[in-house]
C-alpha cells in the first residue's frame, strides 16, 4: 500500500475537502435556478393540479379627447351613435315653403312682421286671432302684418303636397306659410329657424319682427308704442330669462343629459311665448346657426345663437309688459298694460279680448 508522508497527506484532505465545498455550493446554485426559473415559468408552465389565471393587461389606448364644445354656444357634439340624437332637431337642412306669401312683404312694407306658429289643424285658433289682435293691421300709423307659420301634419312618401283645407284657407286669407316639415313639439326648432329664413328673404323693407304663440293675449299697440322708441339694430327684448338651471330630470319635458350641454346654466334667452327682434338679426342667426347643433328647446337654441354672435338680448323698457302665465285675477286695467300674456287656452282669447276692448274705451 502507498503511503503518504504526513506533509502530502495533509495536502491531500485539503483539496477534498475544497472539492465538497465548491460541489455543495454548485448544487446550491442550480437549487435557486431552476426555483427562479419554475417561478417565471408559471403562466405556461403550471404544475399539475393548479389553475393557473393569466394576467390580463389591456393594450394602451390613446386617450379619447373630451367632445369638441363650440364656443361660445356650450352644445357638444355627442359621439356616434348618438343616444342624445333626440335632443337635436335636423336643422340646418334645406327645407322648402309648400304655400307661401312671397311678394306680400315686400309690397306691403310693413313695420312689424308677426309670425305665429302653429299646428295645420288649429284652424279654429287661427280664425280667432284674426277676429281679436291679428286685426289691427295698422296701429299708431305703422303698418302691421300677420302671417300663420305651418309643418306638415305627417311625414309622407316625399312627395308632400298641402291639404286642400290649408290652400283654402290661404286663397281666402293670405296668410299662410307651411314648409315641408313635420309638425311637432321637438321641431319648434325647426319651425323658429324657417321664420327667420322667411323673413330675412322676404321682408327687405321691415324693421321689426315678432314670434309669437297661438295660446298668446297680444297687446299690439303697446309693442308698436315700444318699438317707436326702441333701438333698429342688433336688438331683441320680450321675457328675457336668465341664469335658467338645466333640467337634468328625465321625466321633465325639457331633460337635457349633460352629455348633451354640460353647462349647468343656460345663456340668456327670450322666452317663447312671445318677443321681438331688428330685422338685422335673422341673417346673422342663420350664420351662426350653422356652427352650433340645434337643440329641440327653440328659444334655448335662440339664447345660444345670440351669445354664439356676442349680442346682449334687451330687457323691456319696464318690467309686467310679457307676462309669463295669466295671474289668477287681474286688476281693472291689466289688459291695456301689458303686450303679451299667455292664457290657459287658446279659446280663453275671445273672452279676454271684450275685456281688453272695454278697458280700452274706460279710463285706464
Amino acid at each position: 500500500m502507498l503511503r503518504l508522508s504526513p506533509g502530502s497527506e495533509k495536502r491531500l484532505w485539503k483539496r477534498v475537502r475544497l472539492s465538497l465545498c465548491f460541489l455543495g455550493l454548485s448544487l446550491l446554485m442550480g437549487t435557486l435556478t431552476f426555483a427562479v426559473y419554475s417561478c417565471s415559468s408559471l403562466t405556461s408552465w403550471p404544475l399539475p393540479g393548479w389553475t393557473v389565471m393569466p394576467l390580463s393587461i389591456p393594450p394602451y389606448k390613446k386617450p379619447t379627447p373630451a367632445p369638441i364644445t363650440q364656443e361660445p354656444s356650450g352644445i357638444s357634439s355627442p359621439q356616434l351613435p348618438l343616444p342624445q340624437s333626440s335632443f337635436f332637431v335636423a336643422y340646418p337642412h334645406r327645407y322648402h315653403f309648400i304655400v307661401d306669401e312671397p311678394n306680400r312683404c315686400d309690397q306691403e312694407s310693413p313695420f312689424l312682421v308677426v309670425i305665429v306658429p302653429v299646428p295645420p289643424h288649429n284652424r279654429d285658433v287661427r280664425n280667432i286671432i284674426r277676429s281679436t289682435w291679428g286685426k289691427h293691421t295698422t296701429v299708431l300709423g305703422q303698418v302691421v302684418s300677420y302671417y300663420f307659420l305651418l309643418g306638415l301634419s305627417s311625414v309622407g312618401d316625399g312627395r308632400q303636397h298641402p291639404e286642400e283645407q290649408i290652400l283654402l284657407e290661404s286663397q281666402k286669407h293670405h296668410d299662410i306659410l307651411q314648409s315641408d316639415f313635420q309638425d311637432s313639439y321637438k321641431n319648434l326648432t325647426i319651425k323658429t329657424m324657417l321664420m327667420f329664413e322667411w323673413i330675412s328673404t322676404h321682408c327687405p323693407n321691415t324693421s321689426y319682427a315678432m314670434k309669437i304663440d297661438s295660446d298668446i293675449f297680444f297687446n299690439v299697440h303697446n309693442l308698436v308704442r315700444m318699438l317707436l322708441k326702441a333701438p333698429r339694430h342688433l336688438y331683441m327684448t320680450g321675457l328675457v330669462v336668465r341664469n335658467a338651471q338645466v333640467l337634468r330630470d328625465p321625466n321633465s319635458k325639457w331633460f337635457v343629459p349633460s352629455a348633451v350641454f354640460p353647462e349647468s346654466t343656460y345663456p340668456p334667452y327670450p322666452m317663447g311665448l312671445g318677443y321681438v327682434f331688428s330685422l338685422d338679426l335673422p341673417r346673422r342667426i342663420l350664420e351662426v346657426s350653422t356652427h352650433i347643433r340645434a337643440i329641440y328647446i327653440e328659444d334655448v337654441h335662440v339664447g345660444l345663437c345670440m351669445r354664439h354672435l356676442g349680442i346682449a338680448l334687451t330687457d323691456p323698457p319696464r318690467g309686467g309688459l310679457f307676462v309669463a302665465a295669466m295671474p289668477q285675477t287681474t286688476s281693472q286695467c291689466y289688459w291695456v298694460s301689458v303686450i303679451t300674456t299667455m292664457l290657459w287656452r287658446s279659446e280663453q282669447l275671445l273672452d279676454v279680448w271684450k275685456t281688453y276692448e272695454n278697458q280700452t274705451q274706460s279710463d285706464c
